[in-house]
């Protein structure tokens, strides 16, 4: 395919920079997204000759697509180009959710109850089927949209064939994937079959480079390719790394704007004061319902340690964000209502007139959360594997006083800030009760050096440095 014009650099992502809703008047309605691409993006300045392609989401979406056969007005996206896919509705859904989020997201999370499931037959077949057209027609976007020599830096599990595909279109192209999640281990990869595995590593390895967050993860997709497509599959150049710290310049001015000052008030007068007249403890955690953030564990270890520790009844309260995500798949529903329902049982179990010892929140409010990250005593991150988690770097740079981390050794981010947290087992609730204690324990001279280090360790690859770095390294 020879092109003469077109981006130089190229973003694609199954989320875009924006998303759309349609009043009853019938006028599109933008809203802009965060996140680290954004972030990174904007590091590359706004004369970049750069175009995001992204799959239309929501109704909204795809109305935005049929209005301006998907390339989005720019007033609409912060500057940015953006292409949006109006890729079937049907075959959105069984590539998103079908096989997207309700199996590469639990294998490489670890997430499968293996004596049910999973299951792989006809229904996931067909389900594959869309998965491949997903991701053709973004293979087949972003040849037409790129100019000769363009790099191409594709985003996460969603588009794991993406690479290969645009290979065959545009063998001009310099291309990377990036996986944001963990990669699953070859015995646990294998759960997958034979063929579709296969094709997943030979997906990515269509790119010139595959990155990761970490080195473990970067190091388990080797040892994948290893096991299924034989020795010397990839060489090792190919496979690099790059981990994404937290953007403190941003989060600690939108951390001290009027709405979370509100928000700080609201929460400290909830939270109220011990009998003895001082200010209650905090454990915050900031988490989408997701089930591999290890929630209702990191509320049995509370409820353990309110029941071993008596002495912090009434002198601790667990501020707990637990934001609902895909709610459209059933088992997630499932896992939401647990959520509340062991909290609603600490508090009947233990709660008194004058104190609530969860404070559980399940409606999305940035600025609250960020409000939350200020007040923390004890930060709770406790998955049960995690690509990275952003929450675990984000509180220590936004902290007022200074808080203790305690951190699950499954989390992408321990390999950057282990040292100065207080590292858990995340099955173990006992292990995580007593590391609670020890947090809430830790003396403030200590909690503050701690949480000092850890914002210099979290705040060491902001997102503009992170896209930048792939960059580089695919022009090496």
């Amino acid at each position: 395919m020879a092109v003469t014009e077109g981006a130089r650099i190229l973003v694609a992502s199954n989320r875009g920079p924006v998303s759309y809703t349609v009043e009853e008047s019938g006028a599109l309605v933008a809203r802009r997204g965060g996140g680290g691409l954004v972030s990174g993006l904007s590091a590359i300045g706004p004369d970049a000759d750069a175009v995001w392609v992204c799959a239309a989401l929501s109704e909204g979406d795809r109305e935005a697509v049929r209005r301006t056969g998907g390339a989005l007005d720019t007033a609409d996206t912060g500057g940015q180009r953006v292409r949006m896919l109006g890729i079937d509705p049907g075959v959105y859904a069984d590539a998103y959710n079908g096989v997207a989020n309700s199996v590469l997201w639990f294998v490489h999370h670890m997430l499968y109850q293996t004596p049910l499931e999973p299951a792989f037959g006809r229904e996931f077949r067909r389900q594959w089927a869309s998965y491949e057209a997903y991701n053709q027609a973004f293979a087949k976007a972003l040849a037409e949209e790129a100019a000769q020599g363009a790099a191409v830096l594709v985003q996460d599990y969603h588009l794991a064939l993406t690479p290969r595909m645009l290979r065959g279109l545009r063998p001009d192209l310099r291309i990377g994937h990036f996986s944001h999640t963990p990669w699953a281990p070859p015995e646990y990869f294998g759960l997958l079959p034979d063929d579709i595995a296969a094709q997943l590593l030979g997906g990515i390895l269509g790119a010139d480079r595959a990155a990761f967050l970490t080195r473990r993860w970067a190091d388990a997709f080797t040892d994948c390719c290893h096991a299924v497509l034989g020795p010397g599959i990839p060489s090792g150049e190919r496979v690099g790394v790059h981990g994404l710290g937290a953007d403190a310049e941003f989060l600690r001015e939108r951390a001290h704007r009027p709405d979370v000052d509100e928000w700080l008030a609201v929460l400290r007068e909830q939270i109220g004061s011990a009998p003895d007249g001082t200010p209650r403890r905090t454990i915050v955690r900031v988490d989408r319902t997701e089930l591999s953030k290890n929630i209702v564990r990191g509320l049995l270890a509370y409820e353990e340690l309110l029941r071993s520790r008596p002495e912090w009844r009434e002198r601790v309260v667990h501020v707990a964000f637990a934001y609902p995500s895909r709610q459209d798949l059933a088992v997630y529903r499932a896992y939401t209502a647990e959520v509340r329902r062991v909290a609603e049982e600490i508090n009947s179990r233990y709660g008194t007139p004058d104190w609530t010892p969860v404070e559980l929140h399940v409606k999305d409010d940035f600025a609250r959360s960020l409000a939350a990250y200020r007040m923390a005593d004890v930060a709770l991150v406790n998955p049960i594997r995690d690509g990275m988690n952003l929450v675990a770097k984000e509180v220590p740079v936004v902290s007022d006083e200074g808080c203790a981390l305690v951190l699950s050794r499954e989390a992408g981010a321990h390999e950057e800030l282990g040292e100065d947290a207080v590292t858990v087992n995340p099955y173990d609730v006992v292990g995580t009760a007593a590391a609670l204690h020890e947090a809430l324990s830790m003396p403030a001279p200590e909690r503050a050096e701690r949480s000092k280090a850890l914002a210099a360790r979290a705040t060491a690859l902001p997102p503009g440095q992170w896209f930048l770095d792939q960059l580089a390294a695919l022009e090496a």
